[in-house]
């Protein structure tokens, strides 16, 4: 007779590619892992992973039993942590990761709608997947979708960037890209780094090849780099959604044609996904766009 926990550990070393890091999730030895898979497999009568030197990889029969196994058992995964949820009598707490400036602008008018109680970390992605990994955020939303064991990404979102510049700005009368890169790589340029980023996407993207430009400034906030280029110090890149109430007297948007789009994931542990503050805030997060 199939024990239901086979098919749980099935499913999370389905996920994690990895015995080794499924067993972690479930938070059970890696011969226990093992012994799972070996059992599901013999009742099963079909091998169900081809083990390589560095990771395992589903046959076909591992495929099929899958897609028939996940939504069964999230279902069930969720209706239990639903029951969990309810009986608590205290406030639920949801440790969230977003960059600043998304936060400021997406999250923070939202947060009312929580019932749960949120502990709010501002980062860089790389610090917020950081924490991630060592428990001490549940959520983050991030753009850089590094796979990680363990981890499950969702995307649900794109930023569209555009170059702005002051109003004083005159452009001349320009008629090829080529010219259009060579007039903006000799203008004064604000960065969010030394690396240019969003800039560098911008040129690689439509110019189709590295910009060769030296910032006049580094200003790691976008808020900041948007109150620079009102205030005439040169030009930047910035996300529409912080241009909503666009001072027209101030700044403008250069060579809209230009734009690039910047996909934006949610991430989690693979651990935490059944949590309803979770599903919560991606939900709240969501209705922001």
């Amino acid at each position: 007779m199939i024990d239901f926990e086979w098919y749980r550990s099935f499913c999370m070393i389905y996920k994690s590619n990895s015995v080794s890091e499924a067993a972690k999730v479930r938070m059970m030895t890696q011969p226990a892992m093992s012994q799972h898979l070996a059992s599901l497999e013999a009742e099963v009568g079909e091998v169900l992973f081809n083990r390589t030197s560095r990771k395992i990889v589903p046959t076909e029969r591992g495929k099929q039993l899958y897609s028939q196994l996940a939504p069964l058992i999230e279902s069930l995964e969720e209706t239990t942590m639903n029951f969990k949820m309810a009986s608590l009598p205290t406030l639920t707490f949801i440790k969230l990761g977003t960059a600043h400036e998304f936060y400021t602008e997406k999250v923070l008018p939202q947060l009312h709608k929580s019932n749960s109680s949120v502990i709010s970390n501002l980062g860089t992605a790389d610090q917020l997947l950081e924490l991630l990994k060592e428990d001490k955020l549940d959520l983050i939303v991030t753009s850089q979708k590094v796979p990680t064991p363990g981890i499950e990404y969702q995307s649900f979102m794109d930023e569209e960037f555009v170059i702005v510049a002051p109003m004083h700005y005159k452009i001349p009368d320009i008629d090829s890209l080529e010219h259009s890169e060579g007039w903006l790589s000799s203008q004064n340029w604000i960065s969010y780094g030394l690396d240019l980023p969003i800039i560098r996407r911008i040129w690689r993207e439509h110019f189709k090849k590295r910009p060769v430009i030296r910032p006049i400034h580094i200003i790691p906030n976008l808020h900041m780099i948007l109150k620079a280029i009102e205030n005439g110090m040169g030009l930047s890149v910035l996300p529409t959604y912080l241009l909503r109430n666009l001072d027209e007297e101030k700044i403008k948007v250069l060579f809209p044609e230009l734009r690039v789009n910047n996909e934006l994931f949610f991430a989690y542990k693979l651990k935490d996904k059944q949590l309803p503050q979770i599903h919560e805030m991606m939900t709240i997060i969501r209705e922001s766009e």
